[in-house]
């Protein structure tokens, strides 16, 4: 098995940075094109990328300003059943952030490009946090 990890800070407020990675309306800044669902243990929240991508995910842990995962249901094949989650720490309102992307099968050409979209788009939710910055879905992996 393969696993991604990417481990960095923010300087925002672990209420701040929790919000931006659990509620579907701050999931489209900086992940998804459109993102809906119940931010509940147990309950499905609907990832919209592109029309050949609309992904299930169930919120799998769910600790307000402490962590959140999803464990991907309907979405790639490399994808199913995997764990994607981030552990917020406080450290003088810097939220330090554990970031994973869980139980891949192997670490194949799908996990390496995933790995590297990944460092883009936990970027973007950095620049989204610390400066207000919003980049449309198109292009976010071009900045």
């Amino acid at each position: 098995m393969a696993d991604i990890f990417h481990h960095f800070p923010i300087n925002a407020s672990t209420k701040r940075v929790y919000e931006t990675i659990s509620t579907p309306t701050r999931l489209d800044k900086w992940w998804t094109k459109k993102c809906s669902g119940k931010v509940d243990i147990g309950e499905t929240m609907h990832l919209h990328f592109e029309p050949d991508y609309n992904w299930t995910a169930i919120v799998s842990k769910h600790s307000p300003n402490q962590e959140f995962e999803l464990t991907m249901q309907t979405s790639d094949k490399d994808w199913e059943g995997s764990k994607v989650g981030f552990r917020l720490t406080d450290k003088n309102n810097v939220t330090e952030i554990q970031f994973y992307h869980t139980g891949w099968k192997e670490a194949n050409e799908h996990y390496r490009i995933s790995n590297y979209c990944w460092a883009m788009y936990l970027r973007l939710l950095k620049r989204c946090l610390e400066f207000g910055e919003f980049v449309p879905y198109a292009d976010r992996l071009n900045v």
